[in-house]
């Protein structure tokens, strides 16, 4: 398995392409809203999407997601809780496939698990590929920070407890979010404030 990344969008979301080097097949993570640079390196690799996912459903991860699935029809995944975010903020995000926690997805020869993670929006979620242990964390967790609950939909209580499960995994997993840097989950661990914040709550 191999990935890429872009940093595209009107507020430069991160989106992740995974795919496998001999069937070039591959999973297409928050396409933003800015579709045609995203097209523009599928074929530029030569891949064929199978699926796209997104981490939640505001536009900047999966707004122009016309532009793709006119190329490439491929199911959308996202989590239900999503649907009901007000149009101004989703601009027209569709999917066709739902996701749930601890839910676990073959695509494209890959394994993903799902970790609903709510406090961002409701439907948020992570999802976490074993091989190479890659946590894809959407507006969740960010480096050194984490998503903004100010939002329609955003709940500091729900973010703490998702921050709190994060941090809870075993592993250090490399951290993919959707704004900014990567890091790991150890670092996040370590120097994340809200993360610490989150633990040193209440359940």
């Amino acid at each position: 398995m191999k990935a890429t990344a872009l940093t595209v969008g009107s507020i430069g979301t991160n989106c992740y392409i995974l795919y496998q080097e001999d069937t070039k097949a591959a999973v297409v993570i928050d396409p933003s809203d800015e579709a045609a640079l995203v097209e523009a390196r599928i074929a530029a690799l030569g891949l064929t999407p199978r699926a796209i996912l997104l981490t939640h459903g505001h536009f900047d991860h999966g707004g122009d997601l016309g532009r793709l699935l006119a190329r490439w029809p491929v199911p959308v995944y996202c989590h239900p809780a999503d649907r009901d975010l007000p149009t101004w903020l989703t601009h027209g995000v569709v999917f066709d496939r739902e996701l749930a926690d601890g839910q676990t997805l073959g695509l494209a020869g890959m394994e993903f698990s799902v970790l609903h993670t709510p406090g961002h929006t409701p439907g948020s979620v992570c999802f976490l590929c074993r091989e190479g242990e890659l946590m894809f964390t959407g507006d969740t967790l960010f480096q050194g920070s984490c998503g903004r609950t100010d939002l329609p939909g955003g709940n500091w209580k729900q973010m703490a407890a998702s921050l709190r499960r994060l941090a809870e995994l075993r592993e250090n997993w490399a951290v993919y979010p959707g704004h900014g840097d990567s890091t790991t989950l150890d670092a996040e661990r370590e120097e994340n404030p809200y993360m610490e914040m989150a633990l040193r709550e209440e359940v």
